[in-house]
């Protein structure tokens, strides 16, 4: 049976004042710092901010990259047959949301990855291993004939990509304080999420320009090289790591225990796994319903519609957590599953008018929705969870939230799997989307209900602006 908050008057600890004495900030080699404490006001004022938006810029730079290498695919596949590939919808389904299964898979052992290593030393790792999945790319798709098996498995090397925001999203949560995490966590996903737009905008315009009747695919992979050079080299020089951010196994052991990590994990396959999902799918969607619009002709390139979507949603992403913050993250998260319900029934209802613009105008208001969602939902997690904990915000607290957040991140983003492939049911069951989007409407309705029940309607986590 599915555990409830209790409505009971809570039984939490009154709030400490501020703390202004604390050990001063000590650095060691291999740029270690020890004595962290953003709680601390005088810490955070005079150092400690500074450090921590140093740390964001490049956790967000990395983790962009990740979010490109991620998509990359999803672009790939949907021209492979136009370069000679002999593939069927169903292996172009799979080409585009193998590397979202795999991404979401690598997110479990990443979540862990940032207390046993290191902010800045994993943030270093993992950038170096988007150099597999874009050299990978290009050179199975610079030859026709490459089999299948081949492809889909050079696809999911780009899951390596996925596996990043696990790890950034765990470490930037260590350097912000209790009150800023909403949009610092906001600013990191969303500048992370930004990596799934310009793959889709770039990819193609690189691809086409001077192709002539061909295209130039392997391109695809060798133009982002450079920058996750330039991002390894950045987290080397720039970023750090904190000697308070220990691995705690029995706290992540615990977490798994807990209800509202499964609850929040169901809710984050709504928003983020529709987000990552429908940018996933978008432009194939948008080749078979309109192609005379997937991409528009300027001066020898293509420029593509379908990067739209994922840029929306990725700017609306940082908003859901400021509303959050002010508003509670219960309240915004119900309020996006409604519009996200409401406007997907609206893209059903549409599809038989073959309007390719409000079809894009309906599709850019679900991922401003999905994306407030995301900022949303993920807000909510540290601020259960400390709630669960006492209210205390302890050292003990902030690490069992922030393995959650790891966890949570890793099973929301099967959403990405699994939306393609239930479109891709849809359509070998039908020839057509509307069974899938007939049954997007039913999960958000009940993921709106969800949240009603175990979260608004609660006095306990009402009180504390969930």
């Amino acid at each position: 049976m599915t555990e409830t908050v209790s409505t009971a008057p809570p039984h939490v600890a009154p709030p400490h004042a501020p703390e202004t004495d604390a050990p001063a900030l000590a650095t060691r080699p291999g740029r270690w710092i020890d004595n962290w404490n953003p709680e601390n006001e005088v810490q955070w004022e005079t150092e400690g901010r500074t450090i921590a938006r140093r740390n964001l810029r490049w956790s967000i730079f990395a983790e962009f990259l990740g979010f490109v290498v991620w998509q990359l695919w999803s672009i790939v596949a949907v021209t492979l047959p136009a370069a000679g590939f002999d593939l069927g919808t169903g292996e172009i389904f799979w080409l585009i949301s193998i590397p979202s299964l795999v991404g979401a898979t690598l997110r479990f052992p990443y979540s862990f990855l940032v207390p046993k290593f290191g902010g800045r030393n994993w943030t270093i790792v993992s950038a170096a291993l988007l150099l597999l999945p874009t050299i990978a790319l290009a050179v199975c798709v610079s030859n026709p004939e490459t089999p299948f098996g081949v492809l889909l498995a050079a696809a999911a090397l780009a899951g390596f990509g996925g596996g990043n925001f696990a790890s950034s999203m765990s470490n930037i949560t260590y350097f912000y304080p209790q009150k800023e995490k909403g949009w610092a966590l906001g600013l990191n996903a969303a500048g992370g999420n930004l990596g799934a737009s310009v793959a889709q905008f770039v990819v193609p315009l690189v691809i086409t320009i001077g192709a002539a009747a061909t295209l130039n695919l392997p391109l695809a992979g060798w133009i982002w090289i450079p920058f996750i050079l330039l991002a390894m080299f950045g987290a080397a020089r720039y970023m750090d790591n904190l000697s308070n951010a220990k691995a705690d196994f029995a706290g992540s052991a615990a977490a798994l225990k807990e209800p509202h990590l499964w609850i929040m994990s169901v809710l984050y396959i709504g928003t983020f796994g529709s987000f990552i999902g429908f940018a996933s799918v978008f432009p194939k969607l948008i080749a078979d319903q309109f192609p005379e619009f997937s991409t528009i002709g300027v001066g020898g390139a293509s420029i593509p519609l379908a990067f739209l979507g994922a840029l929306v949603g990725s700017l609306a992403r940082p908003y859901g957590g400021r509303l959050s913050d002010r508003f509670g993250g219960a309240r915004i998260t119900m309020v996006a599953f409604a519009a996200m319900g409401t406007i997907t029934l609206a893209v059903l209802l549409t599809l038989p008018f073959a309007s390719f613009w409000l079809f894009l105008g309906l599709f850019l208001l679900l991922f401003a929705s999905a994306g407030i969602g995301n900022g949303s939902t993920y807000r909510m997690v540290p601020v259960v969870f400390a709630v669960r904990g006492g209210g205390t915000g302890d050292v003990s607290t902030q690490r069992k939230a922030a393995a959650a957040l790891g966890l949570i991140s890793a099973i929301g983003a099967y959403g990405g799997f699994l939306i393609p492939q239930a479109l891709n049911l849809s359509f070998q069951a039908t020839g057509g989307y509307a069974g899938a989007f007939l049954g997007f409407v039913v999960g958000y309705a009940v993921l709106l209900v969800l949240t009603y029940v175990v979260y608004v309607r609660s006095d306990r986590l009402r009180a504390h602006n969930i």
